[in-house]
Parts: C-alpha cells; structure tokens; sequence
C-alpha cells in the first residue's frame, strides 16, 4: 500500500471515529435537552472532518503552511455549523413545544372523559336508588293487577326511567372502553337469549317474534356486549310494532359478513328520517318519541363499529315496516363442545 493509500485509510478511520464518538456523545444527552443536541450535531461533522485532515496532511508529508491552510478552511466552517445548529435547535424547540401541547391535551381529554365517566356512574346509582323505592311503594299501594290502575302505572313508568339511566351508563362505558373480551359465540344462541329477554314485552304489547332463518354463524365478539345491541334492536321492532303485528328474526352469511336482521311492522320510516335514527337521542316525531331517550339504536351503532361492524337501516313511508341489519365479520371456525 502506498504512503498516499495509507494517509487515505487513516484519514478514512480517523473521521469515522471522531464522528461515532461525536454521535454516541449526542445521542447520550438527555431527551429534555433536544436543542443541546441540536446544536451540537453540525460541530460533530466539521470535528470528523477536521481530524481525518489532520490526520492525511500528516501522513503525506504535507508542509505546515498547506496543512495550516486547510485547517483554517474547515475552521471557517464553524460558523455556518453554528448557523446550521441555531436552526435546528429551532426547529427541535418548536417541535417539543407542539408534541408538550398534544400531551398535555391528551391528557385533559382523557381527565374529562374520565370525570364524565364518574359523575354518570354516580348520576345512576344514585337516580336507582331513590327508583326502587318508588318502586317498592307503588307496588305495596297496588290493590289490584289491572295495568291502569295507578300504582301500577307509577310501575311502569319507574322502569322506563330506570330503563334510560341503564341506557346512559352503557353508552358512557362504551365510548370509555378500549379493551373487550373477546370470545368466539354462536350468533343464534346470542339473538336466542336477546328474543327471551324481550319476550315479555312482546307479549304485554301483543307482537309474535319470529325467527324465520338462523344461519348458524360464529363471530368474535364481546357476547355481553352484542347481546345488548342484538336486544335493543328487538325491544325497538317491539315498541314500534302495532298489537297483533310481528317481528321477523334472520341471521345469515353475506360476503363475508354475519348479519343479524329484524323487520318489524312500524309502518315505514321517512326517508328524510333514516340517517337520524343512530343518532344519540333522536327520536322522530312525537309517535316514535315516548318510549325512551333515543339511545337504543346508538348502542347498536356503537357496538357495531367496536367490533368492525356496522348498522343498515332499510324502510321508507308508506312501507310497512323497516328493517334493522347488524353486521359483523363472520368468523369461518366452527365451535365445538367442550
């Protein structure tokens, strides 16, 4: 290898160790000093360069006054390596300044949400408490079983109320919620208990649930979660079903999805009125207003879009009734018996 090859190689390594140095004394700095390191990083280079100079003056056998020269050259960068630093640090000053404005609003938001979420949990515990005891009275004054009779209309309308505060607290957890059990479940036993959880509204209300095809579909999903979607979707067919209408239940497979289907026979859905239904607390005009605060089928959306889902509302006036279709993607295993 040639003197000239040698001074190469050396001026090659020098630099490179000047600059690993460098670079590992800047990545040492702490984080909460970005500006230091701003600053530092250009110096870092013009250092490298000016020892691998150094260095090949040297072994070349380059005379004083050439190796003062270029020195001297590489020296006059320091300035626009300060230049450089300046407006890095600048720029890093300000990045930390927006990413301290984000956290620190990440964290009031999740401060409110988190406050929101307390003040409902206490809002209905202490709504149900003073709920039952009206409760408990009216039905020790009920003299007889006649659905007018007073104290049983107090009944009623005390379960509505606590029926909505129910309603209130699930939405809440529902958009406070990041983590779900998820688990794989038969979507027919899922509509099944939902059917036997509103059937005796059905009957108080004279409407026959029907389910006229069960596709046996598995889905992974949150089952306490989607049974509660599954069964506001049928207590709403209910309520908006005439006496002596019915309700007709399907689930089925369609490209790829699992679709829960419930038709009733409300006498159709304006379709100026159809994008408002999931809305939270819209209820229509004063016919499909009474029964609640407007929060059942914004549950279902909920649930819907939490597990990948989504919710399809068909029905037009003077249709006579609407359809409700909730669904999820479908899983492909097949449950077993333990």
């Amino acid at each position: 290898m040639t003197p000239d090859e040698n001074a190469v190689v050396l001026s090659i390594l020098t630099t490179a160790g000047v600059g690993l140095a460098g670079t590992a004394i800047v990545a040492a700095l702490p984080r909460s000093k970005p500006v230091v390191a701003a600053i530092a990083a250009p110096f870092v280079v013009v250092a490298s360069l000016a020892a691998g100079v150094a260095v090949a003056t040297r072994q070349m056998l380059i005379d004083d006054h050439t190796s003062q020269t270029l020195l001297i050259v590489l020296a006059a960068c320091a300035p626009l390596a300060l230049l450089v630093g300046l407006v890095l640090a600048r720029r890093a000053r300000a990045v930390e300044r927006e990413a301290a404005a984000e956290r620190a609003d990440r964290q009031r938001a999740r401060e409110v949400e988190d406050s929101r979420r307390e003040t409902v949990r206490w809002l209905s515990h202490d709504l149900r408490t003073p709920l039952a005891g009206i409760r408990a009275l009216a039905e020790s004054a009920a003299q007889d079983d006649s659905p007018d009779d007073p104290p049983a209309r107090i009944v009623r309308e005390v379960d509505r109320l606590d029926a909505m505060v129910d309603d209130i607290v699930e939405l809440s957890r529902l958009h406070g919620q990041s983590r779900r059990e998820i688990t794989a479940a038969a979507l027919d036993d899922i509509v099944s208990d939902a059917v036997a959880s509103v059937s005796p509204l059905a009957t108080a209300e004279g409407v026959r649930i029907e389910a006229t095809a069960l596709g046996g579909e598995i889905v992974e999903v949150e089952v306490r979660e989607l049974t509660r979607a599954v069964t506001n979707i049928i207590r709403n067919a209910v309520q908006h079903t005439p006496a002596g209408g019915r309700v007709l239940l399907m689930t089925t497979r369609a490209e790829g999805w699992a679709v829960v289907s419930v038709t009733d026979a409300c006498g159709g859905i304006p379709a100026g009125d159809l994008p408002h239904l999931l809305e939270p607390g819209w209820r229509g005009d004063s016919a499909r207003s009474g029964r609640g605060m407007g929060l059942g089928l914004a549950i279902v959306d909920e649930v819907a879009r939490a597990h990948g889902g989504a919710v399809t509302i068909v029905g037009t006036a003077p249709a006579e009734g609407c359809t409700v279709s909730l669904r999820l993607p479908a899983n492909h295993a097949v449950l077993t018996d333990p």
